[in-house]
C-alpha cells in the first residue's frame, strides 16, 4: 500500500469509502455467522463464516478508520421501507449475503490502485459468498421440513384417484402437513403434471410434498423430498441428485436396513406393514412386537405404515407408536377432510 500523509481529499474519501464497507461487509458476515451458528448449528459454517471476518478485520487498517470522521457523512442513518419486510430467517440471510457482497465489491474496486491486497481478498470472499448463501438457504429450508417431520404424526400416501387433487385439497385443510405422492399408471408427462399440481396445493397450506421413488419427477416438480424403497436408487446417489436442501426418506423393515438408512443420513425411515395391507400383497405383517425392538433406540422420526385404521390408532399408541403413514383409509374415504380430523385428533390425544 502507498504511504499517503493523508494530503489528498480524494484519497481521504477513498479511505472512507473502504472503511465503510469493511465494518458494512463484518456486521454483514456476522449476522450470516449467528444464524449458522443459533439457527442452523452448523460448526463447519460457522468456522468459515468467522475466517472471512477475521481476514477483513486483519485488513482494516488503522489508516481507514482513522478517516471515518474527515468528512462529513450527510447520508448517515438512511434506511429504505423494504427493510421491515423481512420477516423470515432465510430473507435476513438473503439481505445480509447481498449486503456482504455488495460492500465487498465497492472495497474491490476502490482498494485496486491503493492496497491491491485488499482488492484480491475481497473479491476471493465474494464469490465465496454467493455459493455461501445458496448453501445457508438450503439448510434452512431442509432444517424447516425437518421440523414438519418431528412435529406432525399424519403421514398421507396418496393413490390413483380420479378426484385426487380434490381429496389431497380436502385432506390439507383438515391439517395434515406430510404427503407422499405415489403413482403407477401412466406416462411420465401425466405423473409430472400432477405432481406439480400437488405440489402447489401443498405449498399453499405449508406441507412437505414428497414423491414416492422417481428422483427425475422429484427434480422436475421442485419437491420437498424424496422417498426410496430398498429396491429403489440407493441414498448415496439420490443425495448427490437432490442435494442437502430435499427430504430423503426410506422403507425399511429389518434392523441391518434401518441401520444403513441411518448410517447414510436419511431423515425419516417408514416400517411396516404392521398388518396385513391390499395395498403391499403378499408381504408378511412385521407386527406390532418386532416394531418395537426395531424402533427402540431410532433417534429420528419413524412412521408405521400398512393395514392402519382409525380403529388401529389407539392400539398403535397405547404401545407407544406416535407417528403413522396412511393409504387406503385416506383414499378411499367419502369424507377425507372429516376422517383426517379424527385422525389427527387421535394421535395428539393422550391415552
Amino acid at each position: 500500500m502507498q504511504n499517503s500523509n493523508w494530503v489528498h481529499a480524494e484519497d481521504l474519501r477513498i479511505f472512507q469509502i473502504i472503511d465503510a464497507n469493511l465494518d458494512r461487509a463484518r456486521e454483514g458476515l456476522r449476522v450470516i455467522e449467528d444464524w449458522s451458528r443459533f439457527g442452523l448449528g452448523d460448526e463447519k459454517y460457522v468456522k468459515r463464516i468467522k475466517n472471512f471476518r477475521q481476514i477483513l478485520g486483519k485488513n482494516h487498517l488503522e489508516i481507514y478508520k482513522k478517516s471515518r470522521n474527515s468528512i462529513d457523512d450527510k447520508c448517515k442513518g438512511l434506511t429504505h421501507k423494504e427493510q421491515i419486510n423481512r420477516k423470515t430467517p432465510q430473507q435476513i440471510i438473503s439481505s445480509n449475503a447481498g449486503r456482504v457482497q455488495e460492500a465487498l465489491r465497492v472495497i474491490e474496486e476502490f482498494s485496486r490502485v491503493h492496497n491491491n491486497n485488499l482488492s484480491k481478498i475481497a473479491s476471493e470472499i465474494r464469490y465465496e459468498i454467493y455459493t455461501l448463501e445458496i448453501e445457508l438457504l438450503s439448510l434452512s429450508k431442509c432444517k424447516n421440513y425437518k421440523k414438519i417431520l418431528k412435529e406432525n404424526n399424519l403421514y398421507v400416501i396418496t393413490d390413483q384417484k380420479e378426484n385426487l387433487l380434490e381429496i389431497v385439497e380436502h385432506l390439507l385443510i383438515a391439517g395434515v402437513k406430510i404427503i407422499q405422492h405415489r403413482f403407477k399408471k401412466g406416462t411420465d408427462k401425466d405423473h409430472l403434471k400432477e405432481a406439480i399440481q400437488i405440489k402447489n396445493l401443498c405449498k399453499r397450506y405449508n406441507s412437505l410434498f414428497i414423491i414416492n421413488d422417481r428422483v427425475d419427477i422429484a427434480l422436475a416438480s421442485d419437491a420437498d423430498g424424496i422417498h426410496l424403497g430398498q429396491d429403489d436408487l440407493d441414498l448415496n446417489n439420490a443425495r448427490k441428485l437432490l442435494g442437502y436442501s430435499k427430504i430423503i426418506g426410506i422403507s425399511a423393515n429389518n434392523k441391518i436396513d434401518i441401520s444403513n438408512a441411518i448410517n447414510n443420513g436419511c431423515d425419516y425411515i417408514g416400517i411396516g406393514p404392521v398388518f396385513d395391507t391390499s395395498t403391499k400383497k403378499g408381504k408378511k405383517p412385521l407386527g406390532i412386537d418386532k416394531i418395537k425392538t426395531l424402533t427402540k433406540d431410532l433417534n429420528i422420526p419413524w412412521f408405521a405404515i400398512g393395514g392402519i385404521t382409525t380403529k388401529k390408532i389407539s392400539i398403535l399408541k397405547s404401545h407407544g407408536f406416535k407417528k403413522v403413514a396412511l393409504v387406503s383409509q385416506l383414499m378411499n374415504s367419502k369424507d377425507p377432510k372429516r376422517d383426517a380430523m379424527i385422525i389427527l385428533k387421535e394421535l395428539v390425544h393422550e391415552n
